[in-house]
């Protein structure tokens, strides 16, 4: 399908008509073509169709009808059918009433031309530049970032499940690519082993008898694999995407013992963020936060949060379920550098602070990140008067550190921490410390009071970022942080966001680009109809907290 590019400036006069007589206030779709005027261009999504080709439909017109889907929740077939039948959509996408519109089938093939020529991003680039274009959107200001876990469109397993139904998958990719080869190989048990589904199939209740199973289960794979892999079979069948994945998880749940393969004990597992948790979608993982645990992905939403402005999002990322939030700050502030869309104030929770994070948003973005930093862990901070860390004095020029009693540390060396991170060690000597009156308060050490300290930007910033959030100026100005949990609440009970609609980490994210471009749509047209910001909700009772 090639690009054919098409007109957006002008609504036919029947359809502007008709959606005027049936609309006379308007509604999102209307107001979004009247103030926004046409978001998408087709030169947009050049890169993804062909110069020669049959002529297609025009992406632009798709980009809209997709961001108009997932604003209002529906799916391909629903999507397709308002396109043919309500007087809004044809208004909004500048179509004659008698157009009959498209296949359903053809926004999906449209998603994955974006996805192939890496276009994602787009869809919600185009909606917050039109925002801008009309004066709803600028640099500066303030703007948060909140995320949330989002489920895996598939079942969850235990492990004993898990590693069945990956064999089981496997099997019927073999069974479907090479039904002769199979039945040739497969013995008579396999059939009542690897029918059914996991969940369906009744597995021993003992230990013992569900560990014996699972290493069946184990020499079963082996089996498959072995067979895969023998110069005999033909080599197309082991680059078949399910027996690689089985191949991959068999390394990751098993190993051999004295020549047996043997299902692995569950600290011997890998890390989460490279462990398999499902056949059926090979990008999803386990994620853990406090007490709950998923499988799939990890939404990041950064919004915007002017009181005088619609709050708009600005910038979605997609994660891995393991990956911290720590580790997508600096990728969020540069994206929106490229955009030129930077906040002056970044509000953001624990879990995107460190000390690095302060220092290279200041100085690389000129942006202040606020939030509360973490404090310091040091067993001294739980005892009365102890001897923390900004209690010591330090000189960077002479590379001299002195304690709350004036004891100076003779050592001072660079180094990196666990994590790679750069930083400053430092002794005091056991002559200074031992004969100390106060020692019970600074050190349980036989040896001297050892300090890690970051270097010196860091160090300093850190010490300033802890002593300013317990000031109640600070607090009030963190306040305005919270509004993005509402955010998040508002996309996943309206939009569905808790729950990804397609397999894959590159499909899913795009379900939320599309998503948080139609929540946009929503906060605009309220904006337009000057519905006031929600306001924090408050239970009668505890409306009645005497304010003492």
């Amino acid at each position: 399908m090639s690009l054919r590019p098409r007109s957006w400036d002008v609504i036919p006069d029947e359809t502007a008509r008709v959606a005027r007589m049936v609309f006379p206030e308007g509604c999102l779709a209307m107001r979004a073509r009247d103030v926004l005027g046409s978001v998408f261009a087709d030169t947009d999504f050049t890169d993804a169709f062909p110069r020669r080709d049959q002529p297609g439909l025009s992406p632009a017109l798709l980009a809209l009808v997709s961001v108009l889907q997932f604003a209002e929740g529906l799916s391909d077939r629903q999507a397709a059918h308002a396109v043919r039948a309500r007087i809004d959509w044809k208004y909004a996408l500048g179509l004659e009433l008698a157009d009959q519109g498209f296949d359903y089938s053809v926004l999906s093939e449209f998603r994955a031309r974006l996805i192939a020529g890496g276009m994602q991003q787009r869809v919600l680039d185009a909606v917050v530049d039109a925002a801008a274009r009309a004066g709803l959107l600028s640099a500066g200001g303030r703007q948060r970032t909140d995320s949330t876990h989002v489920l895996a469109v598939v079942r969850d397993l235990n492990r004993l499940q898990f590693v069945t139904e990956t064999l089981r998958s496997a099997l019927n990719a073999l069974a479907a690519a090479a039904p002769h080869w199979l039945a040739s190989l497969a013995e008579p048990e396999w059939f009542d082993r690897y029918s059914a589904r996991s969940e369906d199939t009744r597995f021993p209740s003992r230990w013992a008898a569900r560990t014996a199973h699972a290493d069946q289960v184990g020499t079963d794979g082996m089996v498959v694999l072995s067979a895969v892999a023998a110069p005999t079979a033909p080599v197309w069948l082991r680059e078949l995407a399910a027996v690689e994945l089985l191949r991959q998880v068999w390394v990751q749940q098993y190993h051999v013992v004295d020549g047996q393969i043997r299902w692995r004990d569950k600290k011997d597992l890998p890390p989460a963020g490279i462990r398999y948790c499902s056949p059926y979608d090979p990008q999803a993982r386990t994620g853990t936060k406090r007490a709950a645990s998923w499988n799939g992905y990890k939404i990041h939403l950064t919004e915007t949060c002017e009181p005088d402005a619609p709050h708009l999002i600005t910038h979605v990322t997609t994660t891995p379920a393991p990956v911290p939030d720590m580790a997508v700050t600096e990728a969020i502030h540069t994206r929106l550098a490229e955009r030129e869309l930077l906040p002056q104030v970044h509000l953001v929770d624990a879990g995107y602070i460190d000390a690095e994070h302060l220092v290279t948003a200041r100085e690389k973005y000129d942006i202040e990140l606020l939030g509360p930093a973490k404090p310091d862990s040091a067993w001294q901070v739980g005892v009365e008067n102890g001897f923390t860390l900004d209690q010591f004095s330090v000189d960077w020029d002479s590379q001299r550190v002195t304690c709350p009693t004036g004891k100076t540390a003779t050592s001072w060396n660079a180094d990196q921490s666990q994590d790679g991170v750069p930083v400053v060690r430092v002794r005091f000597p056991v002559s200074a410390c031992r004969p100390c009156p106060v020692r019970d308060r600074c050190t349980r050490s036989s040896a001297g009071r050892r300090l890690t300290l970051r270097h010196r930007a860091q160090h300093d910033v850190l010490q300033q970022a802890r002593t300013m959030q317990q000031t109640e100026q600070w607090q009030q100005r963190y306040q305005h942080r919270a509004g993005v949990e509402g955010t998040v609440a508002q996309a996943v009970r309206s939009f569905g966001l808790r729950r990804s609609r397609y397999h894959g980490l590159a499909k899913t994210g795009l379900q939320h680009l599309l998503t948080a471009a139609g929540i946009n749509l929503h906060r605009l047209n309220a904006w337009w109809q000057d519905i006031p910001f929600a306001a924090t909700r408050t239970s009668h009772f505890a409306a009645l907290r005497p304010t003492g």
